[in-house]
């Protein structure tokens, strides 16, 4: 579920409306079903793939929630999780890590900025977040400042050097 939100992006609520027929393992591709029940693809990177695998393998393939509790003893229940089991999951998982506060919403945080670090344009990491609006995963880009100001001096405007003003 981890990889779901961390580096497929999705939201809370997208997470727990995955079945298992919604994941198609070779490629890797999450069929989601987003805000305005508007359908997008997603996929996971390697590292995900692998994690998806092994959630799987604990699992089982038969048909229902792709996301499931299971019990202290390692027994899986397929019933759908509430999105605040979600939240309360990863909020143990980042305690066990020593990491004071993380929500799930984080995960989309990092996965919008890790695709924009990677140099991917905002039209496709939109795609991806599923925003109907380009201005919603523009808030999404928290690249330093510094790194904005190295773009704008890679644009070039002719203005003759010499010329600066004096005094």
């Amino acid at each position: 579920m981890l990889a779901a939100l961390f580096v497929g992006g999705l939201r809370r609520a997208e997470v727990v409306a995955l079945d298992v027929d919604d994941y198609d393992a070779p490629s890797g591709r999450l069929t989601v079903t987003g805000k305005g029940r508007r359908q997008r693809r997603s996929a996971l990177p390697a590292g995900g793939r692998r994690a998806m695998a092994a959630w799987l393998q604990l699992r089982g393939l038969d048909e229902g929630p792709l996301f499931c509790p299971v019990d202290k003893a390692g027994r899986v229940t397929i019933r759908r999780l509430s999105t605040q089991a979600v939240y309360a999951l990863v909020d143990r998982r980042a305690r066990k890590a020593g990491v004071s506060h993380l929500s799930p919403h984080d995960g989309r945080r990092t996965f919008a900025s890790d695709l924009f670090d990677a140099g991917v344009d905002a039209v496709q990491v939109q795609g991806l977040m599923g925003h109907a609006s380009l201005l919603t995963t523009g808030a999404y880009d928290r690249r330093p400042e510094l790194g904005r100001l190295a773009a704008v001096e890679r644009l070039h405007f002719p203005y003759p050097s010499g010329h600066e003003p004096t005094g």
